[in-house]
């Protein structure tokens, strides 16, 4: 029984569990408007308060909304951000009664807006603010497919919880202070006479109010550049051009539209505003990460997928877009292919170390650090010592030479795997003994014993190794939860030669330790990157970002690997999975993985200023992180510690 206008004054329909969704199927009311006649006919949202029709609040990025997520109250949401940093907040819509058809509870209008300041200053939608739809993988809530600017339309189903993610980049010459905007939501119809007028032919109160609002914006822009410096004043400038640019191009001012602009029954004059306060604090996080954070890409799930050739221009263009579109997120990528008994090429430019592109790539400040193959990328691994030497001749007389890794095995099990290690570690030594090889590894060679036990062989790896390895990569799992244990790492590692200790999460560690596998919490996620701060590690690796099954289209369905965790090795998908766009779709893990990484800026500016202790205690007082399976389960303790950092450090 839908909402469609029959005759229902003596049904009683309760909450279905089971049925789509459970708790308000078939227009089933679970908020409001008992005892009206709003149950008995056909509903217009053009005369009914949105939000009496759907339930609307926000949510932290933590936050894992499933469609089974109940509504809470609906207040102002306050973000915090330094210069040069993202932070994100989720809206989330629960329908209370059914108002549409074919399937879906209703239809809602959201329509987004620049972020102002008081002195006129604008983070502007679709550049530094954006939209994206929170879309279940496997049922769990985690890819965020963008979403038309400045306003899309949203379908909402009975009894499920749908959630839009508001994402804000500030930029690094961003002048500090409070921002205010708000995202508005509007319960809409989809029939053919209300898609005709919200195309254009009518200007409604809610497009009135919004229109009015973007040009007080532009005026308030311009009239404010008296005494401000010229750059300041052509930003101004140019910031309120591309206002009115999309003022202009916006189906408010289509031709067909224009005659009839006064007609205001079109959508709901009754929208809900969801008000967004952002505090931009006056220190920027450093444009290069301070933790080397290396992220493998799968060259080969990329020319399965997308039919491109390796070596050919299409393979050029496309690891190109998927290299500079990761960069966003503070961590520095690799691509990766392995060979027999885990053998791994890894390089971070398909191209010769003598390529313009190469220089580009090295050279960007947003990459911590980048991977050198031990053989030609492109030649399917034939190794070649000319090679090695001529790229190595050329890279050490560049200042990004510093970067520089060569990633070589990936968990070594036996002597022979170890030797293969030395072996190629020589050559690269010989032509540059200032080189740094990378290994990963959880145990030592299990054909030789190192000691008496398990741990302890693991601990003697960096001397059974030395010198043929650097920087020393070592998996979280085997630490359990004895955090301790990393003294002892770090206790066998000499770092006045150079030597490093880095980390690395994959399979496991699993539940409750931080990982980033599909369905574990949110601050689960991000807390990989407290974890690693505590315990001291200065780099990170994880072995994939894109290794999903094997499809030969695009826009397969993806399939994770069997026999690992849902979504290890998984952490943005392709576009063209969801909609025509190539440009791929980051997970909610990924922004969660970019917020930790955020989060050790933090820890590292305010123990430069104070000392490690002082950062450890804060960890304890602010209840963010003691140990691996004991850190927050609520968002507050995050907005708390980043607090105590900023109003400490600018004292």
């Amino acid at each position: 029984m839908e909402n469609s206008g029959a005759n229902s004054e003596d049904i009683t329909v309760p909450p279905v569990e089971g049925v789509a969704g459970g708790g308000t199927a078939y227009g089933w009311n679970d908020g409001g408007f008992h005892g009206s006649n709003l149950l008995k006919e056909s509903i217009n949202p053009s005369e009914v308060p949105t939000t009496d029709l759907v339930h609307i609040w926000c949510m932290p990025s933590t936050a894992n909304v499933g469609h089974q997520e109940m509504p809470r109250p609906l207040e102002p949401f306050n973000l915090l951000a330094a210069r040069n940093e993202r932070e994100s907040v989720q809206i989330a819509m629960r329908p209370k009664l059914t108002w549409g058809g074919s399937g879906v509870a209703g239809v809602v209008q959201v329509q987004g807006c620049d972020l102002c300041s008081k002195s006129g200053d604008r983070l502007a939608l679709g550049k530094s603010v954006t939209l994206r739809r929170v879309v279940p993988i496997l049922g769990v809530p985690d890819a965020l497919v963008p979403i038309d600017l400045p306003t899309s339309q949203v379908s909402l189903f009975p009894g499920e919880t749908t959630a839009i993610w508001v994402s804000i980049d500030v930029p690094s010459e961003q002048p500090p202070g409070q921002y205010e905007g708000e995202i508005t939501i509007t319960a809409t119809k989809l029939d053919k006479e209300y898609s005709s007028k919200s195309a254009g032919q009518a200007l409604t109160r809610l497009e009135k109010h919004q229109l009015y609002r973007e040009l007080r914006s532009c005026l308030d822009s311009v009239e404010q550049i008296d005494e401000k410096p010229l750059e300041e004043v052509v930003q101004r400038v140019k910031s309120a051009s591309t206002s009115l640019r999309r003022i202009l191009l916006s189906p408010s001012f289509s031709e067909d539209g224009l005659d009839d602009m006064m007609d205001e029954d079109a959508v709901s004059n009754l929208p809900v505003r969801v008000k967004l306060n952002l505090t931009v604090w006056d220190f920027i996080l450093p444009a290069t990460p301070s933790l080397p954070a290396v992220f493998g890409i799968s060259d080969t799930v990329i020319e399965d997928r997308f039919g491109v050739q390796h070596g050919t221009d299409e393979w050029y263009d496309a690891l190109d877009r998927h290299f500079k579109w990761l960069l966003q997120y503070k961590i520095s990528p690799y691509f990766c292919r392995w060979g027999d008994s885990m053998r791994v090429l890894t390089y971070t430019s398909p191209w010769p170390a003598d390529h313009p592109k190469s220089d580009e790539y090295f050279s960007d400040p947003r990459l911590a650090a980048y991977a050198i193959p031990h053989c030609h990328a492109v030649s399917r691994g034939t190794v070649s010592e000319d090679y090695l030497r001529m790229e190595i001749e050329i890279l050490r007389t560049k200042p990004h030479w510093k970067k520089a890794y060569f990633y070589l095995w990936d968990e070594p099990l036996n002597s022979e795997q170890y030797d293969s290690i030395r072996r190629m570690a020589r050559e690269i030594h010989a032509q540059a003994p200032d080189a740094r090889v990378l290994t990963t590894y959880y145990c030592g060679p299990s054909d030789t014993p190192l000691a008496p036990n398990a741990f302890e062989a693991f601990l003697k790896v960096p001397k059974y190794l030395r010198p043929h390895t650097q920087i020393y990569c070592t998996s979280e799992w085997v630490l359990g939860n004895r955090e301790d244990l990393a003294k002892d790492i770090i206790a066998e590692l000499e770092p006045e030669n150079g030597e490093e200790w880095w980390t690395y999460v994959c399979m496991g560690p699993s539940d409750p330790h931080p990982n980033w596998h599909l369905g574990m919490r949110g601050t689960q996620h991000r807390a990989v990157m407290w974890r690693v701060w505590k315990e001291g590690g200065t780099g990170f690796l994880y072995w994939g970002a894109n290794c999903y099954e094997k499809a030969t289209v695009p826009s397969a369905e993806i399939r994770f690997r069997r026999g690992l965790p849902p979504g290890d090795g998984v952490l943005y998908y392709p576009g063209e999975v969801f909609s025509s766009s190539q440009e791929p779709v980051a997970s909610i893990r990924l922004e969660r993985i970019l917020s930790g990484l955020q989060d050790y800026e933090y820890l590292k500016l305010y123990s430069s200023k104070y000392g490690r202790d002082e950062g450890l205690a804060l960890l304890e007082k602010t209840g963010l992180y003691l140990g691996p399976e004991r850190y927050t389960q609520e968002h507050m303790p995050i907005d708390m510690m980043r607090g105590e950092i900023f109003n400490t450090c600018r004292a």
